[in-house]
């Protein structure tokens, strides 16, 4: 049988979770630390990655159904955004074979994980929104005087 990279990714994500937390590599919280992990920081952090992420949580969907449901999202950046995604592992993308060509989208094992992290900061932003808001207002007044 064929390995996809696909396959691969999640054999070698499956590895790394079974290793035991003494073995692993130390998890070191630092500047340095999460300049290493930056461009992993940035698809997470991405407005529209996280959309995506959040959506496909609903089930798998279409192209046009993902961007139906993504408000304000354009042709091409859905289309980057979810290259991207597969790329990372965080989505998989399954084209079935009929007329016409159908293409599914959908979470992967992976994707599915981020869902908890990227709902706990949302909350933190919506509970926080007020007091922000209130900042932004303070220190625009400051720097326009």
């Amino acid at each position: 049988m064929e390995m996809t990279t696909f396959d691969a990714a999640e054999q070698a994500a499956e590895q790394i979770a079974e290793t035991p937390p003494e073995t692993g590599p130390a998890i070191v919280h630092s500047a340095s630390a999460c300049r290493v992990i930056g461009d992993i920081l940035s698809r997470v952090g991405d407005k529209w990655s996280m959309l995506v992420v959040m959506t496909l949580l609903e089930g798998d969907l279409h192209f046009n159904e993902l961007k139906r449901a993504i408000n304000g999202i354009s042709q091409q950046m859905l289309s980057r955004t979810l290259r991207a995604l597969e790329r990372d592992g965080l989505v998989v993308r399954t084209v079935h074979a009929s007329v016409p060509v159908r293409v599914e989208y959908s979470l992967s094992d992976l994707g599915r994980s981020l869902s908890q992290p990227v709902q706990a900061l949302g909350s933190w932003a919506f509970a926080n929104r007020p007091a922000i808001e209130a900042s932004r207002s303070v220190f625009d007044e400051r720097s326009d005087a």
